[in-house]
């Protein structure tokens, strides 16, 4: 999937892939404008808020440097049933914005179709999972404490200006679930300086940070954090695990009461049934299953009373692996593996590029036929129909295919 925002992160770091992704820290600033204006804008931060139910912890509101109890921006709407509803109280959020605080809105991309695509096309270019947390700062509030993640950002500054300093790991790749605590920061400062609408960051995991309007004044930041979660050696470790289970060897009880000789023998058998195991699936493979695993992200489904399927897009979590086999492509994807006729090979192509496929202007490129392929890959859920709010997520940052 080809993505303007994509394209302006890579050029703002200097970038050639994903590769530098987690390696070290960089910084840059995007020359495209229009991108970082398109992706979300502040008045439009509270607009969703407004229009959704949330909850604490995935809406949560700071306040000199403490976290505020949702009762504080949060109210019961309770219908005629007496269902309570939690939604955001508007005139407390606008004074406590007033006042100067701190608004963070978890995975955005569940709310803001132009976040699903932004987050779609960052895992489509990285094939890691991605969620964008956004944060609102107003006058002279501070941020999070100095603090580290368990996984790489990419940070875009998308309006205002805010303080950062970063700091090098004091802990080389801490995890969530780790041997030990990782609590003292490092003493080495990586950077400091104003991020400004346009400026992009790569902060790599464990890498301690923080951010502050405090002594700024008026004024706002409202920035983007695309947290990237990718996988570690444990997690292949893991995996292996659920794999041990069909090995007859790895589902006997382990002998407690044995003579030392026969539990010295099933040390054996163990040690020798899991090196044979970890050479039958290498982490090169656990990485190829778990993108070709990976179901659907949530979509509308398509309902033929509703009308004719007009246009259509790849709503896989990755790109769709396409081969062809002589006479057949083998389509795999979502959990899914589908076989085709070798000539449907450029409507897949076309249909599963990642882009907003409308079926009229494709009959006309590569042939009426690739409306029926359409079809079965909406039936199958790795494409969906694009209504105008998701074909909102592309405009102006993702053309349609073909065009």
């Amino acid at each position: 999937m080809e993505h303007r925002l994509v394209r302006a992160v890579e050029e703002a770091l200097g970038w050639d892939g994903p590769a530098q992704l987690g390696r070290e820290f960089a910084r840059g600033s995007i020359n495209d404008c229009e991108v970082v204006a398109r992706l979300l804008t502040p008045s439009r931060l509270l607009d969703v808020v407004m229009r959704r139910s949330l909850a604490n912890p995935q809406f949560r509101f700071f306040k000199g440097g403490e976290e505020l109890h949702p009762d504080a921006y949060l109210n019961r709407q309770v219908t005629p049933r007496g269902q309570a509803i939690p939604m955001a109280d508007m005139r407390r959020v606008g004074s406590l914005l007033r006042e100067g605080a701190t608004l963070v809105l978890d995975q955005s991309n569940v709310f803001d179709p132009t976040m699903e695509v932004a987050c779609r096309a960052m895992q489509w270019w990285s094939r890691e999972h991605v969620q964008a947390n956004v944060y609102l700062t107003t006058n002279d509030a501070s941020g999070f404490d100095l603090h580290w993640d368990d996984h790489d950002v990419l940070i875009v500054q998308l309006a205002g200006e805010k303080q950062w300093e970063v700091r090098g790991a004091s802990r080389p790749v801490p995890m969530f679930r780790d041997a030990q605590r990782n609590n003292t920061p490092s003493e080495e400062v990586v950077w400091t300086g104003t991020m400004k609408a346009g400026d992009v960051m790569h902060i790599p995991r464990g890498f301690w940070h923080a951010a502050t309007r405090v002594g700024r004044g008026s004024g706002h930041s409202t920035h983007v954090t695309f947290g990237f979660a990718k996988r570690t050696a444990v997690s292949w470790l893991s995996w292996l695990a659920d794999w041990s289970r069909q090995e007859e060897v790895f589902r006997h009880d382990l002998d407690r009461w044995g003579s030392p000789d026969e539990q010295w023998s099933q040390r054996m058998a163990l040690a020798t049934a899991a090196s044979q195991l970890i050479d039958a699936r290498d982490p090169a493979e656990f990485l190829r299953l778990r993108e070709q695993e990976a179901p659907p992200g949530r979509h509308v489904p398509f309902l033929d009373i509703f009308g004719p399927l007009e246009a259509v897009a790849c709503v896989s979590e990755f790109p769709p692996m396409i081969t062809q086999d002589g006479e057949t492509v083998v389509v795999v994807a979502a959990g899914k593996k589908l076989t085709f006729a070798a000539k449907a090979l450029p409507w897949l192509r076309l249909l599963l590029s990642g882009h907003p496929v409308r079926l009229d202007e494709a009959a006309r490129l590569v042939g009426a036929e690739v409306e029926a392929v359409a079809k079965v890959l909406v039936e199958e859920e790795l494409c969906a129909s694009v209504t105008p709010e998701l074909f909102s997520g592309y405009t102006g940052l993702a053309t349609s295919a073909g065009s």
